[in-house]
């Protein structure tokens, strides 16, 4: 048994009936790459049961200890059943692509079981009315409670049920598993009890060095939320958000956004994925006639370098940067967006928040989880007031080879994230064997229109590639070192800060402005696609 930190446990905490913390993960195969070309249900349930050993968030459930006395345990599951976790269903007629992404809204939409392992695994079949899929093709979709696994910093889940080789591993039958008694939960209580006495002492340390760089965090974080709220305009998707999901994804090659970051000299690829969130928000509220004047913005984690290498987990942090959603040419936009990640005031704002979180670590467990479930409720009137965003862009990092499942090979990867009272729209950023994926989450009462919202994405992207494909090409110099090396891993979107980095100039990064995209309604444009595949 092991026990949860002070960060998982806060996860666990702000769980709400109608918010809580699951990610989805979405993979999609060809069988032909297969022993026999087809993979049965059946084959798939003897994988995973071969892959469970792994690692320990397989067998694990939740043990709370009681009156919240101290941090919840991860306890090995006396009555784990593999069956249970794993399940077989198919698509309702039509079978297409908008099918697809409704089934998968709606099992990320459903609580996991805090009783029993939170993970499930959906496997669906009957895909072959996608556009470019081959027959028998296939779906897993693995849902998985954040606290269980860090899906930013290494995503676990993925990586342990794949291969790198269509040939599949003889990993020979599974090992017998001999579970560990569960602790008296009177003892447990007892435990707690004694760890809350000795707190103090303990967190006496590390909570004094915390106050002491807390003061300009506070003043930095208060004054941006409080002190000039005109900087923070709220939109539909910072009110209450309902039970309900609903996703979309448009997937682009990799190499296209290396060509529109060249758009702005010194601009990474994160920069141009990030400008083309910007823009499909810009174009789907402005289809809607609710385009602030003001620029909206964007939470976003990143991998604190300096962080604690003893840690089982990357130190993450959180930074806000502003989209440039009042300005409208797209290469002036992502100038703005690209002076607005190398910016060492942005770093600064990650090393506040950064100072709050592990203040947070050190917290009794009790106090933690009355003041997760205070900060979730308060969410829900802060949000319309004074919004910490207007949205999230998280990443879910790939690999750069293809992976196989039971030899079938993986060609689509994409995410669908947990969203909160006062941030109902998230995108998911996958990168995975040269493509990048975008995938918006949101809530469906914001966004009833999730097709137009992607159709938005698609829109701002094919503005952007063209305008980098019209730009005259100038031969690259030796001696310049590219800022993302031709290997580069797409996998760094808001994740790496770089201390000590400054703005450039913004006056050197002006372009002229033009208009490339289509002139048709986003909304009209999305209804004359036809539905189906996920390369669209």
């Amino acid at each position: 048994m092991r026990q949860l930190n002070g960060h998982d446990a806060s996860l666990i905490y702000a769980d709400s009936p109608h918010a809580h913390s699951n990610v989805t993960l979405l993979h999609i195969y060809d069988p032909s790459t297969a022993p026999g070309g087809r993979v049965s249900f059946e084959r798939i349930l003897a994988h995973v049961a071969r892959r469970l050993e792994r690692s320990p968030v397989f067998r694990q459930r939740l043990l709370r200890v009681p009156l919240e006395l101290d941090y919840p345990w991860w306890v090995e599951d006396e009555h784990f059943d593999l069956e249970y976790h794993v399940r077989q269903i198919a698509l309702p007629a039509p079978g297409d692509w908008r099918q697809f992404c409704l089934q998968a809204a709606r099992i990320h939409a459903r609580p996991l079981d805090l009783s029993r392992p939170l993970w499930e695994l959906y496997v669906i079949e009957r895909l072959d009315s996608f556009l470019d899929l081959p027959p028998d093709s296939f779906a897993v979709l693995a849902k998985v409670h954040h606290a269980a696994v860090d899906v930013e910093g290494g995503n676990e889940i993925t990586r342990l049920l794949h291969d790198e080789s269509p040939e599949p591993v003889d990993e020979g039958p599974p090992a017998p598993w001999f579970p560990e008694r569960p602790p008296i939960r009177l003892a447990l209580a007892a435990r707690g009890a004694l760890h809350s006495l000795r707190s103090p002492l303990r967190i006496a340390g590390p909570l004094a060095r915390a106050v002491a760089r807390l003061a300009p965090a506070a003043w930095t974080l208060a004054s941006e939320a409080m002190l000039r709220p005109e900087r923070l305009p709220v939109t539909r998707f910072n009110s209450v958000v309902t039970p309900h999901r609903v996703f979309e994804t448009r997937r682009f090659d990799l190499e296209s956004f290396r060509r529109i970051r060249g758009l702005v000299p010194g601009a990474r690829v994160s920069d141009a994925v990030v400008a083309v969130c910007a823009g499909g928000l810009r174009r789907y509220l402005q289809s809607h006639d609710e385009l602030p004047g003001e620029s909206l913005s964007a939470m976003g984690p990143v991998l604190m370098r300096e962080s604690d290498p003893r840690q089982q987990r990357p130190e993450m942090s959180w930074l806000r940067i502003r989209l440039g959603t009042q300005i409208a040419d797209p290469v002036e936009r992502l100038a703005f967006i690209h002076g607005q990640t190398a910016s060492s005031e942005t770093l600064a704002q990650a090393l506040d928040v950064r100072e709050f979180a592990a203040t947070g670590m050190h917290a009794p467990a009790a106090a933690l989880a009355v003041a997760s479930r205070m900060l979730a409720r308060a969410a829900q009137g802060i949000g319309r007031r004074a919004p910490l965003a207007s949205c999230a862009i998280t990443n879910v990092p790939g690999p750069s080879r293809p992976l196989y499942l039971d030899g079938a090979r993986m060609t689509y990867f994409s995410a669908i994230m947990p969203i909160s009272d006062g941030m109902g729209l998230v995108f998911a950023v996958t990168s995975y064997d040269g493509k990048i994926v975008i995938s918006p989450t949101a809530c469906r009462e914001q966004m009833p229109d999730p097709e137009v919202f992607a159709q938005c994405l698609r829109d701002s992207f094919q503005e952007l590639l063209e305008l980098a494909d019209a730009k005259p090409r100038r031969p690259r110099r030796r001696a310049a070192a590219p800022t993302d090396g031709p290997e580069a891993p797409p996998d760094r979107v808001l994740r790496s800060a770089r201390p000590g980095a400054s703005a450039p100039d913004a006056a050197s990064r002006r372009s002229p402005r033009a208009r490339t995209a289509a002139t048709r309604p986003p909304a009209e444009r999305a209804g004359r696609r036809r539905s189906g595949a996920p390369s669209r």
